[in-house]
């Protein structure tokens, strides 16, 4: 892992007495691409400003490779920020759009002329220099955006939802174009998204976000495949979420029927959230499972068929390339290295506490 470049050191801020942000702290290392992923109103896009100077923490600090920028303007930070509205001048051509930040800078005609040549090539749009903005589809105005940031050689590239205004395929396109950009740049991109395959898709490291907390840090496989409570598990791709019962280590109650699980240090008969991704959910024929079920909807997704199941009184979610038609009878299965138990919450406050990282 490269050094830490950004730290923020227990950063609140509250919008007319509603806090936003409660003490957090994260690291930021150099060369990441880091995602703030979570719902509306978690608190992800005001940290974001907070990074880019754009607000003031009501306490805490912020530290840029060990210099405190907590009350730095944003113009004298080594970071650019790309928004979800392009702001793109419209009466500039995309030259000078992309030349605007360096003129402020006084540079010579020279030196822009070559950093807006070498703009255009890294996002692929060379010989676009004399286009105005309306002119150029949604996909080519976020990279003239991007493009604009970049030549300022910023040492971190804020992203705040850039892709929203997208289509779905140009969306995907541009998740691709960003990967390669991170990669050729080199430098440290630090995103903001509510859409979580943007997350999967890009990200070096994930920052979970609820209510002004952080609820999981880790890799895209860990907080799929590791979630440390029902939050992220069930806002991190579809989850069957149950309540269980640790019977005792490695061994769970769900729904009236005995699962082998990996999981110990739960105690004896403790209440617990059960978490089963859909495409870890087996379907055999009746008497070779663990819980007994009938198919009750199918849908033909492509790649695989998305079945719910009653069994035990729950409706399961199931993905499977095997099909199973509606009314068939089924038992369910679960490898135990494919169950995720995790404590519940002993009040509402604790749902939202913030899970440091390890």
């Amino acid at each position: 892992m490269q050094k830490e470049l950004i730290n923020l050191i227990d950063i609140s801020k509250s919008f007319t007495k509603e806090k936003v942000l409660d003490e957090l702290n994260l690291n930021i290392h150099e060369n990441e691409f880091l995602t703030l992923l979570g719902p509306s109103g978690c608190g992800k896009t005001t940290t974001l400003r907070i990074l880019g100077g754009f607000i003031t923490p009501d306490s805490g600090r912020v530290m840029f490779d060990g210099q405190d920028i907590t009350n730095l303007p944003p113009n004298l930070r080594q970071l650019n920020t790309v928004f979800q509205k392009y702001a793109l001048f419209p009466h500039m051509n995309i030259a000078d759009n992309i030349a605007f930040g360096l003129k402020i800078k006084n540079k010579s005609k020279s030196y822009i002329q070559d950093k807006i040549q070498y703009a255009l090539k890294l996002v692929n749009l060379d010989g676009y220099e004399k286009r105005m903005p309306d002119s150029l589809s949604g996909g080519q105005q976020q990279r003239i955006a991007i493009a604009r940031a970049i030549v300022n050689e910023p040492r971190v590239l804020l992203l705040d939802e850039p892709l929203g205004a997208l289509d779905l395929k140009l969306r995907q396109d541009m998740q691709y174009e960003l990967i390669r950009l991170k990669n050729e740049l080199g430098i440290t991109f630090v995103y903001v998204t509510h859409d979580q395959e943007e997350a999967l898709t890009m990200s070096d490291t994930i920052v979970v976000m609820n209510q002004g907390y952080i609820q999981q840090i880790g890799t895209p496989e860990n907080i799929y495949n590791e979630p440390e409570n029902a939050f992220v598990a069930d806002f991190i791709g579809d989850s069957n979420i149950i309540d269980g019962i640790m019977l005792e280590d490695r061994l769970v109650a769900i729904l009236g029927a005995k699962f082998a699980c990996v999981d110990t240090g739960f105690g004896q008969h403790t209440p617990v959230d059960v978490v089963i991704r859909p495409e870890d959910v087996e379907l055999v024929s009746p008497g070779e499972g663990t819980l007994p079920g009938i198919v009750t909807h199918l849908i033909f997704k492509g790649v695989h068929y998305e079945m719910e199941v009653m069994a035990g009184g729950f409706e399961w979610l199931v993905h499977s390339t095997s099909m199973f038609a509606v009314g068939t009878q089924v038992d369910i299965r679960v490898d135990p290295f494919n169950i995720q138990i995790m404590n519940k919450p002993e009040s509402e406050d604790e749902e939202a506490v913030s899970l440091e990282e390890s």
